[in-house]
């Protein structure tokens, strides 16, 4: 099986659950460190999908790679080589496929829940399910490519995630561990509200910690069923 090419930007937004769904199947990935100054492939071709991580960039921001990965992703596309991306990473192919990324009106960062889209392919996607806890953190948000279906949204966030196709494009991090919710909670605390009551869409770092062990394993059990759907389409042998 060709490998899946998994995209890190930053050093704290690593591939987290997905590349632990991966490993569990036993399943070839390639790790590719924009964050270490690894180049962006020149084809898609060699890879059975390919997954984009997030990162504190804005895929508006004028670093060559974010040119190169979006021309990848079209690529990909082309080629029905499944593509899936969280946070930064479905922004990224949000503005590939012709959408926009834009400033949300309000930051969203912390738990909070997501409703699923009333449609056959939000059900194709996720079942029976009407919505779930999930994690955030972004300043910025996509409209939706042409022919992209919705899947879910918050209150805060009109586009959650979209599908086009076999490919999956994401705001929220359904992708979260302990180890990266505590990271970025310790690391980037300043972007957190300081009242520990503070109303969402920002939590404060006791409340999001506080929150972890009951929320992280049901959002794991939607990962799981996401990545599960994506991986039909991956071809594996």
């Amino acid at each position: 099986m060709k490998p899946i090419a998994v995209f890190q930007h930053s050093p704290l937004v690593g591939p987290g659950h997905f590349a632990s769904f991966l490993d569990a199947r036993k399943l070839p990935w390639q790790h590719i460190r924009i964050d270490q100054g690894a180049t962006v492939p020149d084809s898609a071709a060699p890879f059975a999908g390919l997954c984009f991580m997030g990162g504190e960039m804005s895929v508006n921001d004028e670093l060559p790679w974010i040119t190169q990965e979006l021309a990848l992703i079209r690529e990909a596309v082309a080629l029905d080589i499944p593509v899936i991306g969280h946070c930064l990473g479905g922004q990224l192919m949000a503005k590939a496929l012709g959408g926009t990324v834009t400033r949300n009106p309000q930051r969203e960062i912390g738990w909070g829940r997501v409703e699923l889209a009333v449609n056959a392919t939000a059900r194709h996607w996720l079942g029976e399910l009407s919505d779930f806890d999930s994690f955030h953190w972004h300043n910025e948000t996509f409209t939706l490519p042409a022919a992209a279906v919705p899947l879910f949204s918050s209150a805060f966030c009109a586009n959650q995630a979209f599908a086009l196709g076999p490919h999956l494009g994401m705001q929220c991090h359904v992708e979260m561990t302990e180890s990266l919710i505590t990271s970025w909670a310790a690391e980037w605390s300043h972007d957190l509200a300081v009242e520990p009551t503070s109303p969402a869409p920002v939590q404060s770092r006791s409340a999001l910690l506080a929150e972890l062990p009951s929320k992280l394993p049901a959002m794991r059990a939607v990962a799981e069923h996401l990545y599960e759907r994506w991986l039909l389409n991956v071809h594996t042998k």
